[in-house]
């Protein structure tokens, strides 16, 4: 559940909240809220819409590293802009980035076997590197069954199919080895 709809909801059972017991000028400050938190995620969703065509530099189930906190973890949703709210952007210091907003963020799967304190980041393009080993070692995230089947050669993970056409994005084929295929040899 993203933060946004949380939000929503929480405020939702506010608002009945207020209204049952009555608590009219506060239910209208709830509705107020509310409006103000569907109103940013469509003007986000309407710039996302912008960059129909953004190229991305990471890629579904790619590991890779935070540039700042030096965490690890795996990509499993892509935005080509950032579809947070204004308050949010304004926490994360997201005009303070070379980038700024206008650049893809991506939602991250954090390896819990190294900071247990995080569970999923999103983060600018900028701040990420692809982890330029293959990595077969373990990644203990909770989610990491549900959103891919497993690991390719490279030590990357491969979405499942649910995960690659809702971001709209092909499936990642490693190329094949020549040096490991010998002519008439099955592969």
């Amino acid at each position: 559940m993203t933060f946004k709809i949380w939000l929503l909801e929480s405020c939702a059972c506010d608002l009945l909240n207020a209204v049952q017991s009555e608590s009219y000028s506060v239910a209208a400050n709830i509705r107020d809220q509310i409006s103000k938190i569907e109103s940013e995620s469509v003007a986000a969703s309407v710039r996302a819409q912008a960059y129909e065509d953004a190229q991305y530099a990471f890629r579904l189930g790619q590991r890779v590293k935070h540039k700042v906190f030096e965490y690890h973890g795996v990509i499993c949703g892509i935005d080509p802009v950032c579809c947070e709210s204004t308050s949010w952007m304004e926490n994360a210091k997201v005009e303070k980035l070379s980038r700024g907003p206008d650049q893809p963020f991506y939602q991250v799967l954090v390896d819990l076997s190294a900071d247990t304190n995080l569970l999923v980041t999103y983060v600018p393009e900028e701040n990420l590197d692809a982890v330029s080993e293959p990595e077969r070692n373990v990644f203990y995230h909770p989610y990491i069954s549900l959103l891919f089947y497993g690991m390719d050669a490279a030590g990357d993970f491969i979405p499942i199919k649910e995960l690659r056409e809702k971001y709209k994005r092909p499936r990642h084929e490693l190329p094949n080895d020549e040096e490991d295929e010998k002519p008439g040899e099955d592969a």
